[in-house]
């Protein structure tokens, strides 16, 4: 039976089991146009696979996985996900070092399909208001000159979102993102995605609380492949149950 959501991202009874495991167990989860959203749980909950899911990393084995309420994502393939307009961030930045933080940029700009057009076709007005857009977002403008190599580790993640955001997503899934940031780069990261999520739509797993409460948005919170709380930190935090399979640890 077809179904009707205004959802940019509608999960529903999805089931993903890896040799017997069941790595997702009936997971249901609705993202609305311009929501961000923290999801965070003990290892093993299902987070990365949730995101393997919607990135089609992974085929789910029953469920209904919709992007923007009619695109089947367990039909298709990465690139073809990508295409549509969802972005993924990985734990670890993966940057192009030996290039300037522009042409870094420059290379994921959607537009531009190969390294030989990026570094040899000169670069149209649009295309450098587009990068100068990015740099401020991403608090880079400074550092545009640099090799990527040479940026700290939280610069770093801030670039490889700035690639991200080149590709013009209209939802972006963040894994961890300040996992080793100093105190002030998590504080700057929570800004950055505050700014990022008023044009696009943003889920975020983590698992530093004090950064989630930072962020001020609405909590998942994923045990054995279910959702088994949703809200505020604060009403999530009082969950005996996510107190129990979580927080308590």
């Amino acid at each position: 039976m077809p179904v009707e959501t205004s959802a940019v991202l509608y999960l529903d009874g999805v089931d993903v089991s890896f040799d017997g495991f069941r790595a997702l167990n009936g997971l249901s989860l609705v993202v609305e146009p311009g929501e961000m959203r923290a999801i965070i749980g003990p290892n093993g909950a299902g987070k990365t696979t949730m995101m393997d899911v919607v990135t089609g990393r992974t085929r789910p084995d029953s469920g209904t996985v919709l992007f923007a309420g009619v695109h089947d994502l367990s039909r298709l393939d990465e690139a073809a996900i990508a295409e549509l307009g969802i972005g993924r961030k990985f734990q670890r930045p993966t940057v192009f070092e030996m290039h300037t933080v522009w042409d870094n940029l420059l290379l994921a700009l959607k537009q531009r399909r190969s390294v030989f057009r990026c570094l040899t076709a000169r670069t149209t007005a649009a295309e450098r208001a587009r990068l100068d857009e990015i740099l401020g977002v991403t608090r880079l403008g400074d550092l545009r000159g640099l090799p990527a190599g040479i940026l700290s580790h939280g610069q770093k993640q801030w670039l490889e979102i700035g690639m991200l955001l080149a590709q013009d997503p209209a939802l972006l899934l963040v894994d961890e993102p300040v996992a080793g940031m100093t105190d002030s780069e998590t504080e700057q990261t929570a800004m950055l995605l505050r700014d990022i999520n008023r044009t696009r739509s943003v889920v975020v797993v983590e698992h530093d609380m004090s950064f989630v409460r930072a962020l001020g948005v609405r909590v998942t919170v994923l045990h054995e492949g279910s959702v088994i709380a949703e809200g505020s930190l604060d009403a999530v935090s009082a969950n005996e149950r996510v107190v129990e399979v979580y927080l308590g640890r």
